[in-house]
């Protein structure tokens, strides 16, 4: 490929007067490289910061600046207040970003790739560019990665605020459910069947059609969600094509706090949720009180759907939240993994799980996501965390030709401190603690005799997750919009699967608490040790008989922990056996 070089970036007033002299002042500033502002593919940003040191940002691309640039303030404004307001602004800027191996492709997929990065900065409070343009091979597509890494380097040397640093932004919660993504071909043919199934159903006027995605933890259903759920609400507002979409009423539900956290402030960035629309973006059970079966709604998606109730209680007077979905919506989407179940009241029945499966099916609406993308490493090792999990026993642990960082340490306090020494390198990335629920905590409640509630080792101890304070007031603010491994006092707590489920972490710290023992050469768990009561209580079946379903939970919590790490794996086991048959798994 050879030595590419770097990006030319200009920047200017966002202006009618800024744009009528863009030519001589290119020309003055940049020299002989001016053409490829003046006459080459260019990408563009138009920001603007409020008092609040808060962004509004626009990303485009053309073959044509000031053609655009001038359409941009004097057409646009007159359809759009969000094009209104960044030209009546006196702060707002430009910058035009030109390269000599720019073309069409290349500068939609680096438009692409910024709306990526810039939808995930926490002080960017609006995007306003509209649609997805992932590009497919084509010629110098091989050079993206790197010209978008010298770009971004570039306009970080003009505004810091605006452009963070790369690995911080890679590492946010945001950036990881974001709809900007380039999509796997996997992903992308299960999301165009969607669509298609979707437009089947809005043509035809069926209803309660349930699309069925399933797939491990890891396989790429987050971003899958998140990237059809803001395609859809594109089409609702501006559907060149037809009327299919036009004005459709589309919700996204989770039933995961800090999911949920994520979804919306993504959603709110790129205009989609409101207050004024509070359930577009919620809860399932909001969204099942605030719609009556009488008040169809045409696509409700559902992250994380094995987290749905399938009996009721205090805050849901309902049987089970997928059949009341399906009853108020044309189609439901659900992503389900039957093995991150966590409680008894997302537990279904053998023969009802059956049941819906057979139904997707044999509307051949059942896909599965098959590639693994979280856990960066080969396939051994992927091989040796799910053969400890699924089969209950272990093997010894591959040397990992990927470098994905398996150790298993002998106290807890050297865990703590090998996670908190990758938490405070920038190269690492987040990297956390966190437990199976074998310790005390009550939400909403302090200890009678202790400021937190505490998971114990021997003398070791450390809080449960979202106790400590914070320093400050400003990072109090912050961190209502942060999910809490991106909170900086978090790496001296210890997370729960109430917590990471659905997020990475860089390098995962896990301490295994009683609850999961090694005896006669297999692991196994022991609901006696267990302090999550929602996995060890008895389940009211349909037959009216109660039985415990704790070792598939707890089997279940122990898969959701272990595969969080992307990077790296760190074990501690409480029993003493497990401890010693993991320590004795190493090579060497």
């Amino acid at each position: 490929m050879g030595d590419i070089s770097g990006p030319i970036i200009y920047e200017l007033d966002y202006s009618s007067e800024g744009i009528k002299n863009f030519d001589s002042n290119v020309q003055e500033h940049v020299g002989k490289d001016a053409k490829y502002l003046l006459h080459y593919p260019t990408v563009y940003i138009v920001n603007d910061k409020n008092k609040e040191k808060q962004f509004s940002v626009y990303i485009g691309e053309t073959s044509d600046i000031k053609k655009r640039t001038m359409q941009h303030l004097t057409v646009d404004p007159k359809s759009r207040t969000d094009w209104e307001n960044l030209a009546i602004s006196d702060s707002s800027k430009m910058y035009v970003i030109g390269h000599d191996h720019f073309n069409k492709s290349l500068t939609l997929d680096i438009e692409n790739r910024l709306m990526l990065y810039m939808s995930s900065i926490e002080n960017i409070e609006a995007i306003y560019n509209r649609r997805t343009n992932q590009q497919n091979d084509y010629y110098t597509s091989q050079e993206l990665d790197k010209i978008f890494s010298l770009v971004w380097r570039g306009l970080r040397k003009k505004n810091k605020d605006l452009f963070p640093v790369e690995q911080i932004i890679r590492d946010s919660a945001l950036f990881k459910a974001s709809p900007f993504h380039k999509l796997t071909e996997e992903q992308v043919r299960t999301k165009d069947f969607i669509t298609l199934r979707i437009m089947q159903a809005l043509t035809t006027g069926k209803t309660g059609q349930l699309i069925l995605v399933t797939g491990e933890a890891g396989s790429g259903k987050t971003v899958l969600m998140s990237s059809l759920f803001y395609e859809l609400n594109q089409l609702s507002k501006e559907d060149p094509d037809n009327l299919i979409f036009k004005d459709t009423k589309n919700f996204l539900l989770v039933n995961h706090e800090q999911q949920l956290k994520v979804y919306q402030q993504i959603a709110t960035k790129l205009g989609i949720y409101s207050k004024k629309q509070p359930d577009l973006v919620s809860k399932p059970t909001p969204f099942i009180n605030n719609h009556g079966p009488e008040d169809k709604v045409d696509v409700v998606i559902v992250d994380e759907a094995h987290l749905l109730w399938t009996q009721g209680k205090q805050s849901y007077r309902g049987k089970n939240q997928l059949q009341d979905l399906l009853e108020r919506a044309k189609v439901v989407v659900a992503v389900f993994d039957q093995n991150q179940v966590l409680s008894t009241q997302q537990y279904w029945e053998y023969e009802e799980l059956m049941s819906l499966q057979h139904e997707a099916q044999l509307n051949h609406n059942l896909m599965y996501l098959s590639n693994q993308m979280r856990i960066n490493s080969d396939k051994a090792t992927v091989n040796w965390i799910r053969s400890l999990i699924d089969e209950q026993e272990i093997g010894e642990i591959p040397a990992d030709s990927k470098n994905y960082d398996i150790q298993i340490f002998d106290s807890p306090e050297d865990l703590h401190a090998a996670i908190k020494a990758k938490a405070e390198s920038q190269d690492s990335g987040i990297s956390r603690l966190t437990a199976t629920f074998d310790w005390d905590y009550v939400d909403k409640r302090k200890p009678e005799e202790e400021d937190y509630w505490y998971v114990r080792v021997g003398d070791w101890k450390l809080p449960w997750n979202l106790q400590l304070p914070v320093a400050s007031k400003v990072q109090s603010i912050k961190n209502r919009h942060l999910s809490w491994a991106e909170q900086e006092q978090t790496v001296d707590e210890v997370g729960s699967t109430f917590t990471v489920q659905g997020f990475d972490l860089n390098y995962a710290g896990v301490i295994i608490g009683p609850s999961v023992k090694y005896r006669n050469g297999k692991v196994i768990f022991d609901r006696q040790a267990s302090k999550n009561k929602k996995a060890t209580q008895k389940r009211s079946l349909k037959d009216g008989s109660k039985e415990y379903f704790s070792d598939t939970l707890l089997k279940n919590e122990l898969n959701v922990l272990l595969t969080r790490g992307v990077n790296g794996l760190y074990i501690y086991a409480v029993d003493e056996e497990l401890r010693r048959a993991l320590l004795d798994a190493r090579k060497g």
